[in-house]
C-alpha cells in the first residue's frame, strides 16, 4: 500500500512512534492499541527460500514501525515477535470510527544481499496482510488471528511452496482494557454502507479519453448537529457484456493498496439475490427484463466498496431521529476529471480550473424507513438516479447542502490520479512524524473528520448564483441523462444491531401463554350428560320389566286364553285395573321415586340447570322441553328392551359434525339465530377439544355482535393450540374491537413471527398500526404483506380495509372477488343499493362468474324481488361450474317455485339439494312439493327424513299432520298437531289449511 513496489532503499527508522517500553508514559486520555506479529508461515523470497525479511506496520496513513530483519527458515517460517502500537484517543486523534473502517497494513519486505560497491541495502516487497480491528469495537480487549499474506504482482509468493498453503502471518492485538464502555457497546452501533455499482449509465460515459473519477457520497448523522460524509471514489467504467459474478468480495475504500488480494475485506461478500426480495425500487416483476439487460449488456460503473462508520449512542439517536424526520436520504453521484500530478510536484495542491469541474451531478433517493422496522438491520436495493436539483432534493429530503458541491467541494480540489484516498507524499509523512502530530488534513479514505468540515455560510446557500463548475440550480441537463438512460445504483446499508428491537418468538409465546394459559386436555368423566341419559334408560328398563311382571301376574292367564282375539275394550279395561293396582299398592309412587334421581341428573348434567327459574313462564317452557325429551328417551329405552322378533330393524339417524355445521349455517342465513346457536353448541358438546368448532361458534357470535362470547370462544381455541395462526389473528381482532390494544399487538406480532409468509397476518398487523397512527410500522407491515402476496401470486379476500389493501388484480386495481366480498358485506348489513352497485362492477369484470349471479339472486330474494331472483338462480345453476353457495341457491329457488305453484320444478330442485347436502329444510321442501302433487307416500317419506334431522321444526310437524289427515290416520294426525302447536307454528295460512282439513275429515284436533 504505502511502499514503492519497485527496487529501492530501506527507509531509516522513523521518529514519533510509541516504543513498547514507553507505554507507561502515554497520557491517561489515550490508550495504546498494541499489534504483535509473532510468526510468518510459508514464506519465500526473490533470491531463494530463506530470504532476510522485515515487516512494516502502518495504520491511518502513518508508519507504526519496522521489525528487525529476520531470516526465513528452510521450512518457510519466520519468528518476528514484532510489536508496534498507536494511541486510541476519541477526544482528538484516532477515534472509534477510524478503527471501524481502517485496517492495519502489514507489509513484508525482502532485504536483498548487498552487491559489490553498493552502499545501502536494496529491498523488494513480497506481500501485504490486512488486520481488521473491528473486534475492538465489539468489546474485546484482545484477539489473535491468522491473516493471509497477499502477494504483490510479480512476487515469488504468487507461487505457493510445496506445502500448497497460502503464506500467512500470526497476529495478536491487545489493549490494556476495553476501548468502549458497556454502555457504549450496548447503545452504539456499526453502520456499513456497500456501494456495488451504477447500471445503465449514460452513453456519453466512455472509457477512452481523459480519465474520470466516478464518485458517490452520502451523509450520516454524527455527534450533535454535524453530519459525517461517506465517500466512494474511483469507480471503474465497464462496457458490459456479462453479469458481474456473485458472490464477489467487498473491498476496502482505500486506494493504492499494493497487493491485489489485500483490497478484499475478509469474510465480506456481495451475494446478490432475487429482485423481488430487495427493499429499493425496480423490484417488481415488470422490472426484471430491464434489470437483466442493464446488468448484463449495458454500461456500468463498478465500485464494490464497503465503508464503515461507528455510531456512538448519541449518534444512534440522531440517526434514528433523522430517519423518522427525513424518510428519503440523498445519495449523490458525480464525476470529476482526474489530473495527473506533474513529476517533481507531488506536494503541490494548487487548484486549477479543470480540478474544480463537477459534472453529471445526480442523486438517488434511498428510503431509510425500513431500518426503523422491528428487527430490520439491512436494506439493499436498486435506486433510480435523478438530476440533482436543489429544490427537488430539499422537498424530498429536507437537505439543504450538497455533499459534493457544498460540503465536500474542497475535497474535489485535491482530486489527483489515485483519487481522494491517495497517499500523501513521503515528505508530508516524514514531516508529520517528526513533528509528532496526527495527520488532520484528511483520512486515508478521503473522509474528513466531523470537526474539520466547515459548512458554507448561509449567504452562499441562499444565493442564486451557482458555484464554479455547477450548472444553474433549476436546470441540470447532464443529470437528466441519468433519467434518459434509466440509470440506477445498487446500494446496501447494514447495521450491526437493529435500531428497533424485535420481540423474540420466545417472549411472544410467553406473553400469549400469560394471557391465555394452555387448556389441559379434558379427562373422560364417568358422569356427565351421556351417563345421566344412560342411567335414565336403565331405570326405564327396570320399571318397564316390573310393570310387565305385574301385568302378567294379573292377566297372564287371560292373555294366554284369548291370545290374538283380545279386543281394544279388554285392553282398556286391563289398563285401568293395572293402573288402579299400582296406585293402591304404592308401586306407582315407588316407580316415581326410582325415576326421580335419574331425571334430576338429566336436568343438571344435560341441561345444566342448577339455579332457580326467574319466572313461572320460563319454568313451564323448560318443563315442556324436558317432557318431550324424557318421552323420546323412554321410547328409545323401551325399543331396546323389546324382543328381537317384535322390535325389528330400526334405522338410526346420526348427524355428523359436518351436517351440524351445515344446519347451523342454514339457520344462520335464515336468521334463526337461536337454532343456529343450538347446532353450534351441539358440535362443542360432542367434540369439546376440536379447535375449529370453537372458531365457528366464535365467528357466529361475532355475527350476532356478542363480542364477549366470541372472545371467549377464540381464546378457548387458542388455549388448545397456542401456535394456531387463525386463532391468534381472531384473538387479535377481538382485542381491537374491545380496545385491548396491547394484547392485540402481541397476538398479531406472534402470528407474523410463527408464519412470516402469512399475508393475512401482516395485513391485520398493518391495520392495527394504522389504527394506532404508527405510520412507519404500518408501512412495514403492508410492505411485507404486499411482498408475500407478490411472491406467492395469490389474491386474498378480506372485508373493509383489508380488502382495500389486499384484494387487487395482479395487473393492478380491484379484482372481481374484491367487489363480490364488498357486495356480500353490504348484503349482510341490508344495504342493498350499495351491494347492487358492487355486483354491477363485478359483473363487468367477469360476466360469466357463477358467484356473481348467485349473489345477485340472493340480493333480489332478500329485497323481495323474487322474479328477478328466480332468473338469477336459474342462470347460476345452468353454469358448468358451480357457485360457492349452491345449497342456498337450491333452497331459495325451490321456495320461489313453491310460491309460484311450479311444484314439479320445486320437487326437482329440492331433490338436487337433498342429493348434494341433505338437511331438514331440503327434505321439508321436497315433502311440501310432493304433498302439493298429491304424492302422499313420497311426501311422508321426505317429511320423516326432515323430522329425523330436526324434530323441533313446527312446519315439518304441520305437513306431517296434513299427510296423516289425508290418509286417515287419526292418532298420528293428532300427535303431529300437538307437536306443531307446542312448537308454535308461525305460518297462519298453513294453520288455517290444517283447521279446514280437520273440519272436513272430522278428526285431528284433540280440542274438538
Amino acid at each position: 500500500m504505502h511502499l514503492n513496489p519497485t527496487l529501492g532503499k530501506r527507509p531509516k527508522k522513523t521518529e514519533g512512534l510509541f516504543p513498547v517500553g514507553d507505554m507507561e508514559q502515554v497520557p491517561s486520555a489515550g490508550r495504546l492499541v498494541q499489534i504483535t506479529v509473532t510468526e510468518g508461515y510459508d514464506l519465500k523470497g526473490f533470491k531463494g527460500d530463506t530470504p532476510v525479511t522485515f515487516i512494516r506496520a502502518e495504520f491511518n496513513q502513518v508508519v507504526l514501525g519496522d521489525s528487525a530483519k529476520i531470516t526465513v527458515s528452510p521450512e518457510g517460517s519466520a519468528k518476528y515477535n514484532f510489536t508496534s502500537s498507536f494511541e486510541f484517543n476519541p477526544e482528538g486523534g484516532i477515534t472509534s470510527d477510524d478503527l471501524a473502517h481502517k485496517p492495519v497494513f502489514l507489509t513484508v519486505t525482502e532485504v536483498l544481499p548487498k552487491e559489490k560497491k553498493q552502499k545501502e541495502e536494496k529491498t523488494l516487497i513480497l506481500g501485504q496482510a490486512v488486520v481488521d480491528l473491528l473486534p475492538l469495537l465489539e468489546g474485546q480487549s484482545s484477539f489473535q488471528t491468522t491473516v493471509p499474506l497477499h502477494p504483490v504482482q510479480g512476487s515469488p509468493l504468487e507461487t505457493p511452496r510445496s506445502s500448497a498453503k497460502q503464506c500467512s502471518l500470526e497476529v495478536k492485538v491487545l489493549v490494556a482494557e476495553p476501548l468502549l464502555t458497556t454502555a457504549q457497546i450496548s447503545g452504539g452501533n456499526l453502520l456499513k454502507v456497500t456501494l456495488e455499482a451504477a447500471y445503465s449509465v449514460p452513453e456519453s460515459f466512455i472509457p477512452t479519453g481523459p480519465g474520470q473519477n466516478y464518485m458517490v457520497g452520502l451523509q450520516v448523522p454524527s455527534l450533535g448537529e454535524k453530519d459525517y460524509p461517506i465517500l466512494f471514489k474511483n469507480g471503474t467504467l465497464k462496457l458490459g457484456g456479462e453479469r458481474e459474478p456473485v458472490p464477489r468480495p467487498k473491498k476496502w475504500p482505500i486506494a493504492n493498496i499494493l497487493a491485489p488480494g489485500a483490497n478484499n475485506i475478509p469474510d465480506a461478500f456481495i451475494v446478490g439475490g432475487p429482485y423481488e426480495e430487495e427493499e429499493g425500487e425496480l423490484n417488481h416483476p415488470e422490472d426484471s427484463e430491464f434489470r437483466n439487460q442493464a446488468e448484463c449488456i449495458k454500461k456500468r460503473i463498478i465500485w464494490d466498496l464497503e465503508s464503515r462508520c461507528y455510531l456512538d449512542p448519541s449518534a444512534v439517536v440522531s440517526f434514528q431521529k433523522r430517519i423518522a424526520d427525513c424518510r428519503l436520504w440523498p445519495v449523490e453521484i458525480t464525476r470529476v476529471p482526474l489530473v495527473t500530478i506533474p513529476k517533481g510536484k507531488a506536494g503541490k495542491t494548487e487548484k486549477t480550473d479543470e480540478e474544480a469541474q463537477l459534472s453529471f451531478h445526480g442523486v438517488a433517493y434511498v428510503n431509510m424507513v425500513p431500518l426503523l422496522y422491528p428487527g430490520v438491520k439491512r436494506i439493499r436495493g436498486a435506486f433510480h438516479v435523478y438530476p440533482y436539483l436543489d429544490s427537488v432534493v430539499h422537498e424530498k429530503t429536507k437537505c439543504l447542502l450538497s455533499l459534493f458541491r457544498d460540503i465536500g467541494h474542497h475535497l474535489i480540489h485535491n482530486n489527483k490520479i489515485g483519487g481522494i484516498n491517495s497517499l500523501l507524499s513521503k515528505q508530508a509523512v516524514s514531516k508529520n512524524l517528526k513533528e509528532d502530530k496526527p495527520v488532520k488534513e484528511k483520512d486515508i479514505d478521503g473522509r474528513p473528520r466531523p470537526g474539520d468540515v466547515q459548512a458554507p455560510s448561509i449567504k452562499s446557500q441562499s444565493s442564486d448564483t451557482p458555484l464554479e463548475g455547477e450548472p444553474p440550480l433549476s436546470h441540470n441537463p447532464e443529470g437528466q441523462q441519468y433519467v434518459e438512460a434509466g440509470t440506477y445504483i445498487v446500494l446496501e446499508i447494514q447495521l450491526d444491531k437493529a435500531l428497533v428491537p424485535k420481540r423474540m418468538p420466545e417472549e411472544l409465546a410467553r406473553r400469549v401463554k400469560e394471557m391465555i394459559p394452555p387448556r389441559p386436555p379434558l379427562t373422560r368423566r364417568t358422569g356427565g350428560a351421556q351417563k345421566a341419559v344412560s342411567d335414565y334408560h336403565i331405570q326405564i328398563k327396570n320399571i318397564s320389566r316390573a310393570i310387565l311382571d305385574e301385568y302378567y301376574r294379573m292377566f297372564g292367564k287371560q292373555v294366554a286364553k284369548l291370545e290374538s282375539d283380545m279386543d281394544s275394550e279388554t285392553l282398556e279395561e286391563q289398563k285401568c285395573q293395572l293402573s288402579y293396582e299400582l296406585n293402591c299398592s304404592g308401586k306407582y309412587f315407588a316407580f316415581k321415586e326410582q325415576l326421580k334421581h335419574a331425571v334430576v341428573k338429566i336436568v343438571r348434567d344435560k341441561y345444566l340447570k342448577t339455579t332457580s327459574f326467574e319466572s313461572q313462564e320460563e319454568l313451564q317452557t323448560f318443563i315442556s322441553e324436558l317432557y318431550v325429551f324424557l318421552v323420546d328417551q323412554m321410547h328409545v329405552a323401551l325399543n331396546q328392551t323389546m324382543p328381537d322378533d317384535v322390535q325389528g330393524t330400526v334405522a338410526t339417524i346420526y348427524t355428523s359434525s359436518e351436517q351440524l355445521q351445515l344446519f347451523a349455517f342454514e339457520a344462520e342465513v335464515n336468521e334463526n339465530f337461536e337454532m343456529a346457536a343450538a347446532y353450534y353448541k351441539e358440535r362443542l358438546v360432542r367434540e369439546p377439544q376440536n379447535l375449529d368448532h370453537w372458531l365457528d361458534y366464535g365467528a357466529f357470535c361475532l355475527l350476532t355482535e356478542d363480542n364477549i362470547k366470541a372472545q371467549e370462544c377464540f381464546q378457548k381455541a387458542l388455549s388448545l393450540n397456542q401456535s394456531h395462526i387463525h386463532s391468534l389473528l381472531l384473538c387479535g381482532v377481538l382485542a381491537v374491537l374491545l380496545e385491548n390494544y396491547e394484547q392485540a399487538e402481541i397476538f398479531f406480532e406472534d402470528a407474523t413471527c410463527l408464519e412470516p409468509t402469512n399475508v393475512v397476518a401482516w395485513t391485520l398487523l398493518g391495520l392495527y398500526y394504522e389504527i394506532q397512527n404508527n405510520d412507519i410500522r404500518m408501512e412495514m407491515a403492508f410492505h411485507e404483506a404486499s411482498k408475500q402476496l407478490q411472491a406467492r401470486m395469490l389474491q386474498a379476500q378480506y372485508v373493509h380495509r383489508v380488502l382495500a389493501h389486499e384484494l387487487l388484480c395482479p395487473q393492478g386495481g380491484p379484482s372481481c372477488e374484491y367487489y363480490l366480498v364488498l357486495a356480500q358485506t353490504h348484503i349482510l348489513k341490508k344495504n342493498f343499493a350499495k351491494a347492487e352497485e358492487y355486483l354491477q362492477q363485478a359483473a363487468q369484470m367477469d360476466y360469466l362468474n357463477p358467484n356473481v349471479w348467485g349473489l345477485k339472486g340472493h340480493l333480489y330474494f332478500l329485497s323481495g324481488n323474487h322474479s328477478e331472483a328466480k332468473a338469477c338462480y336459474e342462470r347460476t345453476i345452468s353454469f358448468v361450474v358451480d357457485a360457492s353457495e349452491m345449497h342456498f341457491i337450491f333452497l331459495r329457488l325451490g321456495l320461489i317455485y313453491l310460491e309460484e305453484k311450479e311444484y314439479e320444478k320445486a320437487k326437482k330442485t329440492y331433490m338436487q339439494a337433498c342429493k348434494r347436502s341433505p338437511s331438514c329444510l331440503t327434505w321439508l321442501g321436497l315433502g311440501i312439493a310432493c304433498y302439493r302433487l298429491e304424492e302422499l307416500t313420497e311426501a311422508e317419506d321426505a317429511l320423516s327424513e326432515a323430522n329425523a334431522l330436526n324434530n323441533y321444526n313446527a312446519e315439518v310437524w304441520a305437513y306431517l299432520a296434513l299427510v296423516c289427515l289425508k290418509v286417515g290416520r287419526q292418532l298420528e294426525a293428532e300427535q303431529a298437531y300437538k307437536y306443531m302447536i307446542k312448537l308454535k307454528l308461525k305460518d297462519e295460512a298453513l294453520l288455517a289449511e290444517i283447521h279446514t282439513l280437520q273440519e272436513t275429515v272430522g278428526f285431528g284436533n284433540p280440542s274438538f
